[in-house]
């Protein structure tokens, strides 16, 4: 370094000292760093407002308002704001409970059933997707697109409604076969796709949805055939899973069951699983690089195949607790959509076993809200549909979410270091 170099002009002026940062741009910053939270919190903000704006355009009385807004605008923004708050009050009563309930129970003059039957309804929601959910995010967490959620969810309901009143075992036993049934129902159906992939390279996305169709009209055609079809019945529905086989609930008239108990020892051995254990390393391992996890003596092949095989007997759990818990009797429709809804979910708990536990919770959350809102409010029960497709979109678009709330811009706004010279 040359003396010219060390040797400050007499003329230059001294440096200013750092501006300090505004309170705004410290807290934006902040949001930054805690990026794959904030970006979830703020999609599901952003849905909750355009969900906001889609209950104001589907009701003719609140339009109507709008008709003459330049001459009184008052009135059509007021009639907004009660329709909006009227919904989104009713849908958080439906999920996390009504005050009103709360206080009669408090006081003595109402029952702790009716207190706490909305969460009741959100757990028994939620139950089903946890394991759905789970089942999507590890077999993602290991390279592979698990879409046959919802057919090995459907093999689970097969396996674990025949064993509920086939067996006639004792109690406890007859619960701990079936469930195990369920499982292993969906494992034999997750493991097809993950031999096919691993013997023959098949993809997995085509051949999962193939096995949704086939596990679907396997369960028509099996609901009507005499000795599995309730005797008593002539429509498509089989027998009753025996009360020995069934999930038992928590109380009264509270459909919650001891399946979310489950769940959540579940979700915990998932995530020991994923970082504790060395088959996880090798999903983990060849979930990031095939190649490299081959060449450092990883079998690909049986990584694929056992791994489908979990996932599988995830679904299947989430089928299981579907018949034994709630429906306690199998027909066509008795999975619903727990599968695909398994899918957003995943996406939603950013393949993370503890964040697709709050997503299937949440997600159990709009719908028994939903159900609540219709009820009061009119507002049809596919707009919690389009809040649920809403922030999917918005979690999986995070580059539109950070342009939105100036993430990026607070990033640049954040002090930065320059390092000394010399």
């Amino acid at each position: 370094m040359t003396a010219e170099a060390t040797t400050k002009a007499p003329h230059e002026p001294a440096q200013k000292p750092a501006e300090r940062e505004s309170f705004l741009d410290l807290f934006l910053r902040n949001l930054w760093a805690a990026n794959g939270f904030t970006v979830t919190v703020l999609s599901i903000l952003l849905a909750v407002v355009i969900g906001a704006v889609l209950i104001v355009v589907s009701d003719a009385a609140v339009l109507e308002k709008f008709t003459y807004f330049t001459a009184r605008p008052g009135d059509a923004l007021t009639a907004s704001w009660d329709l909006i708050s009227a919904a989104y009050s009713d849908l958080l009563k439906g999920a996390l409970g009504d005050p009103e309930a709360i206080d009669a129970w408090v006081s003595g003059s109402g029952s702790w059933q009716d207190a706490l039957a909305p969460l009741s309804e959100t757990m028994t929601y939620a139950t089903p997707l946890v394991f759905t959910g789970l089942s999507v995010s590890l077999a993602f967490r290991g390279g592979l697109f698990n879409i046959g959620a919802q057919g090995q969810a459907v093999l689970g309901c097969i396996a674990a409604g025949v064993a509920g009143f086939a067996f006639g075992l004792p109690i406890v036993l007859n619960l701990l076969v079936a469930l195990v049934a369920g499982a292993l129902g969906g494992a034999l159906w997750g493991f097809l796709p993950g031999l096919l992939k691993a013997r023959t390279g098949a993809h997995e996305v085509i051949t999962t949805i193939m096995l949704n169709y086939t596990a679907g009209l396997f369960l028509s055609w099996l609901v009507i055939q005499k000795g599995i079809q309730d005797p008593g019945r002539t429509d498509a529905i089989s027998k009753v899973v025996a009360e020995s086989a069934q999930l038992p609930s928590f109380g009264g008239a509270l459909r919650v069951h001891l399946g979310i108990v489950l769940a959540v020892l579940v979700t915990a051995a998932v995530a020991w699983l994923l970082n504790r254990s060395a088959f996880g390393f090798e999903l983990r391992a060849v979930g990031a690089n095939p190649h490299a996890a081959k060449t450092a003596g990883i079998s690909v092949a049986k990584t694929y195949a056992l791994l489908m095989a979990v996932a599988g007997g995830l679904a299947g759990l989430g089928g299981a607790s579907q018949v034994l818990g709630t429906a306690h009797a199998l027909t066509p429709s008795v999975a619903g959509n727990i599968g695909f809804d398994g899918l957003l979910v995943a996406l939603l708990g950013r393949n993370r076993p503890w964040g697709t536990l709050l997503a299937a919770l949440l997600f159990g959350a709009l719908r028994a809200g939903g159900n609540r809102m219709q009820a009061y409010t009119g507002i049809s029960l596919e707009l919690v549909t389009v809040l649920q497709a809403l922030i999917v979109i918005f979690i999986a678009a995070p580059a539109l979410v950070k342009a939105i709330f100036r993430l990026r811009a607070a990033r640049a706004a954040g002090p930065s270091v320059t390092p000394a010279k010399g």
